[in-house]
C-alpha cells in the first residue's frame, strides 16, 4: 500500500532501495533546506506522518504525540495539528524547552498552540493516559548518545502497554547507521516513517525489531547518491529450451567431517535445487556413506581438492560446510586453483586461524579468481581478530572491513544480512526472519549460492551473493506468511531447500 503523493511502504519485492547513512542524510537535509522555503520541509514531514497515522489506524480517534527537543519534535507538532484538525483527540507531551528549540520546531510549536492542540510537559502520569496510537517524535537523526533522564523514561514507556507506535524518521534511541540501540532504551515501533532518506539502521542489527514496518516519504526531494542499498529481488532468467545439464555448470561441495556429513549434503541439495547442472559431494570423512538416499541425483567425488588445477578452475566449489579441522588439508589447493569459491563455516575458521591461508585468499583476486565468504557474526569476529559484540555493533563496517582485508565478497549473516564487495557496493538484505534461526540454514545458503554461480560463471560474486541471500530470506518470509495460526517453529534446513525452490514462483510475502 502506498499513499498517493506521500509515504510508500518499503516492500522487499520492489527494491532496490537507496540507503543513506547519517552523514549522507544530513547532507541531503541541508541541501533540501537551502533550496526550499522556510519551514517547508518540516510541514511536509509532519503532514506525511499524519497521513500515515490515519492510514495505519483508520478507526483510531485518539493519539499521544511524544515531542522531543529538536526538529523531530517539530515534525510531531505538525502531525498533531493535522490530526487535531481531522477530529482526533490529541495529547502532545513535550520533552524540551521551547526557548531552546530550533527555529522550525519553535514555529511548528506555535502553530500547534494557535490551532488549539493540547500540549503539556511529559510526565509518567500524563503518559499513562490511554490512546489508540502513540507517535514517537522524540529523537531523530542528530542523536548520538544514549538517552538519559526523562527522555529515557519516555522511550521506555512508549507503547509499553501494547499501544501501536509510529516512529518519526527512526525509532528514538536507535543508531541510524548500525541498527543498534544507543543505550538501554530504544523505542520498539509498530511502524516507522523514514523522512527524506532511508536509514540503514532500520534494516540491520536490531533495527528491524525496533522499526517494525518501514515506510518512506522523500518529501518531494530528489535523492542524493546513496551510501549503500537495500537489495531487491533477483531477476530470473528463462532456461533455453534446448539446454542440457552441462549448460548449467558443476558444483562440488567439500565438507562433511566425521559427525557432520549432513551439512555437506544439505549444501549439495541446495545447489541442485538452485539449478546447477551436476552436483558432487567430496566428503572429508572417508568412512561415511557416499550417497544421500533422499537425493540420489547427488554424486560423490573423493578428494576433490586433489583434482588438476584445470579441473578445479572449471567448477564452482562450496567449501567448509561441516568441515571441522579436517577442511584445512583441502584449503591450500582450493584457494590456489578453484575458479569460483564459496567459503563457509569451518573453512572460515581455518582461514582465521592460519595467516598463510588468509594470504592465499587475498591473492585470489589478483589472479581473476572470485571468492564469496558467508560468515555469521562469530566467524566474522574470528576473521577480524575481534569479538562478536564489536561485529554486531556495526555490521556494515565489519562486512566492509572483511571484504577489504580478504579482497573478496562477504555476506555477513544475521538480521539484515550485509553483502559487501572489495572496492564495490554494499547492500543490506531485506528478507528473512527468525524461522531461519535453525541448524543448517547457513549450509543451505552456501550451497544455493554455489548453484546460482555455476549457472552464471561470469557473473560477479556480489550479484550472486545478493541474489542467493534474498531468495534464502524470501523462502522464510513465505513460510511465515502462510502460517495463519502463527504456530510454526523454525523452517528446518532440509525443508528450507524445498521451500526456496517453491518460493521462486510464490507471491512476495
Amino acid at each position: 500500500m502506498d499513499l498517493p503523493g506521500g509515504p510508500r511502504r518499503v516492500d522487499p519485492a520492489r527494491g532496490p532501495w537507496p540507503l543513506h547513512d547519517a552523514a549522507a542524510s544530513r547532507q541531503s537535509e541541508q541541501a533540501a533546506l537551502a533550496r526550499g522555503a522556510p519551514n517547508a520541509l518540516m510541514q511536509a514531514a509532519g503532514l506525511g506522518v499524519a497521513r500515515l497515522a490515519i492510514a495505519l489506524a483508520p478507526v483510531a480517534r485518539s493519539v499521544q504525540v511524544l515531542a522531543g527537543p529538536g526538529n523531530n519534535g517539530g515534525d510531531g507538532f505538525v502531525a498533531a495539528r493535522h490530526l487535531h484538525a481531522g477530529g482526533w483527540r490529541v495529547q502532545v507531551l513535550h520533552l524540551g524547552d521551547p526557548a531552546h528549540a530550533p527555529a522550525d520546531a519553535a514555529h511548528a510549536l506555535v502553530q500547534a498552540q494557535d490551532a488549539g492542540v493540547p500540549i503539556a510537559p511529559w510526565s509518567p502520569q500524563a503518559a499513562s493516559l490511554p490512546a489508540d496510537l502513540v507517535i514517537d517524535a522524540l529523537l531523530g537523526l542528530g542523536t548520538s548518545r544514549a538517552p538519559t533522564g526523562a527522555l529515557r523514561d519516555a522511550i521506555l514507556a512508549a507503547g509499553s502497554d501494547g499501544t501501536p507506535v509510529l516512529a518519526v524518521d527512526l525509532p528514538s534511541g536507535l543508531h541510524p547507521d548500525t541498527g543498534q540501540p544507543l543505550g538501554d532504551a530504544a523505542v520498539r515501533a509498530t511502524a516507522t516513517l523514514a523522512l527524506l532518506t532511508l536509514k540503514p539502521g532500520c534494516f540491520t542489527g536490531q533495527g528491524r525489531d525496533h522499526a517494525g514496518q518501514t515506510w518512506f516519504d522523500d518529501l518531494g526531494v530528489a535523492p542524493s547518491p546513496p551510501s549503500l542499498w537495500l537489495a531487491g529481488p533477483p531477476t530470473a532468467a528463462a532456461r533455453p529450451h534446448a539446454a542440457h545439464k552441462g549448460a548449467f555448470g558443476d558444483v562440488i561441495v567439500v565438507g562433511g567431517a566425521s559427525g557432520m556429513v549432513g551439512a555437506a549434503w544439505l549444501a549439495a541439495r541446495a545447489a541442485l535445487a538452485a539449478g546447477a547442472g551436476r552436483v558432487y559431494v567430496s566428503l572429508l570423512d572417508e568412512r561415511a556413506a557416499r550417497l544421500d538416499p533422499t537425493r540420489i541425483e547427488l554424486m560423490s567425488r573423493d578428494r576433490w581438492w586433489s583434482e588438476t588445477p584445470a579441473g578445479l578452475g572449471g567448477a564452482t566449489t562450496v567449501c567448509g560446510c561441516g568441515g571441522g579441522d579436517a577442511v584445512g588439508a583441502a584449503l591450500p589447493a582450493l584457494l590456489a586453483h578453484a575458479g569460483r569459491l564459496v567459503l563457509d563455516a569451518d573453512a572460515l575458521n581455518q582461514v582465521a586461524a592460519e595467516r598463510a591461508l588468509g594470504s592465499l585468499l587475498a591473492a585470489r583476486r589478483l589472479r581473476g579468481q572470485q571468492t564469496a565468504l558467508t560468515p555469521h557474526p562469530l566467524e566474522a569476529a574470528r576473521l577480524l581478530g575481534s569479538d562478536t559484540r564489536a561485529v554486531q555493533a556495526d555490521r556494515v563496517d565489519a562486512a566492509r572491513r572483511l571484504a577489504a582485508r580478504y579482497e573478496c565478497c562477504v555476506v555477513l549473516k544475521g538480521s539484515g544480512s550485509v553483502v559487501a564487495a572489495h572496492g564495490g557496493a554494499t547492500s543490506i538484505n531485506p528478507t528473512g526472519n527468525a524461522a531461519l534461526a535453525t541448524p543448517g540454514s547457513g549450509d543451505v545458503l552456501a550451497g544455493w549460492m554455489g548453484g546460482l554461480w555455476a549457472q552464471q560463471p561470469r557473473a560477479d560474486a556480489t550479484a550472486i551473493a545478493a541474489a542467493a541471500t534474498w531468495e534464502h530470506g524470501h523462502a522464510a518470509d513465505v513460510f511465515v506468511a502462510a502460517d495463519v495460526h502463527r504456530a510454526a517453529g523454525p523452517l528446518r534446513a532440509s525443508d528450507l531447500v524445498e521451500a526456496m525452490a517453491r518460493s521462486r514462483s510464490a507471491p512476495q510475502a
